[in-house]
């Protein structure tokens, strides 16, 4: 399992690089001033129990206003709650987890905010047995202001690197993706989705380490190819106040899903994680509105009442 740790350890660092390069692209490709300067800056740290990480974060951008690009490998001596809720086997477990983690919050309304993750754990039984190993991961799209074609592109991308793997693979992930971004106490999705998946493994899916592996590395490309071009098409278009208002309405409920109900933030906070990295998903402005009501026919209205409910976006 060494070699096939070391494997997955490099791939996540080209792939943080690979990232990283891109959206300073996006950053500094022309028609801002002039700027071609704008950098991630990169910030190395260990952690106590052993492991560490680099995180990679931009902020103040005229395009992205804070992206944070995370890497860690991590060592753990008891696996906490968050992962044995699932795992009751592994209570009190050694384990090791690395992955690349990343979100984005462009400035311009028009470009949504995008998440992903890839991640592959490996879990020691207390018993001494054989380790257990899983990957998870996924990446989803928070669009403000609804566009079918952003969404559509998004979608494909997630169906075409899921056909590989077997025609289950997409609506499988993205329904579960649709479930799983779900604010309950809202009643509405953060976002128009894409693929969520979790416990990856042989017992899981049939597949082989490497194969597995191959899926891990297809959405981290996958991401990549999705965004890019949803950026080149929004980023110049014209905004207003009332459009920047929204969006930070709607970063509100960004804010809420991350501290209420993601697992990756539940995970890092109770192994003792670095909480910087952590909480750099946190966009650097959102607003909250009592009782607000986007009007019927609007855009705002739209995206509420159609885009952030489950569809079948490919044949729309």
């Amino acid at each position: 399992m060494q070699v096939q740790i070391q494997a997955v350890r490099e791939f996540l660092l080209n792939l943080q690089q690979t990232i990283v390069h891109a959206l300073e692209n996006q950053e500094n490709s022309g028609g801002f001033d002039g700027r071609t300067d704008t950098k991630f800056i990169a910030d190395t740290w260990e952690r106590p129990e052993g492991g560490g990480g680099r995180s990679c974060v931009l902020s103040g951008g005229q395009v992205i206003e804070k992206a944070g690009v995370m890497f860690s490998h991590i060592h753990i001596k008891q696996m906490p709650a968050s992962a044995t809720v699932r795992h009751p086997e592994l209570v009190g477990a050694q384990a090791q987890a690395l992955g690349v983690s990343l979100v984005v919050h462009p400035k311009n309304p028009y470009v949504p905010t995008s998440h992903a993750n890839v991640r592959l754990f490996v879990a020691t039984p207390t018993d001494g047995s054989t380790p257990i190993w899983w990957f998870g991961g996924g990446f989803d799209l928070t669009p403000f202001y609804p566009n079918l074609n952003d969404v559509k592109h998004w979608h494909q991308v997630a169906y075409d690197l899921c056909q590989p793997f077997g025609d289950e693979v997409y609506p499988k992930y993205k329904t579960w993706c649709d479930e799983y971004f779900y604010l309950k106490h809202r009643h509405e999705c953060r976002g128009v989705g894409g693929l969520f998946y979790d416990d990856v493994n042989t017992a899981s899916t049939g597949w082989d380490f490497e194969t597995c592996f191959k899926f891990m590395q297809a959405v981290g490309q996958g991401y990549i190819e999705g965004i890019v071009p949803i950026f080149e098409r929004n980023k110049h278009q014209g905004y207003a106040e009332r459009e920047r208002n929204f969006q930070l309405y709607r970063r509100g409920r960004y804010v809420e899903y991350n501290l209420v109900y993601d697992r990756g933030t539940l995970f890092g906070l109770q192994s003792n994680g670095r909480t910087e990295s952590i909480l750099v998903s946190m966009p650097p402005l959102a607003a909250w509105e009592y009782r607000y009501e986007p009007e019927e026919g609007t855009p705002e209205f739209e995206l509420t009442d159609f885009y952030l409910k489950p569809q079948d976006w490919l044949n729309l």
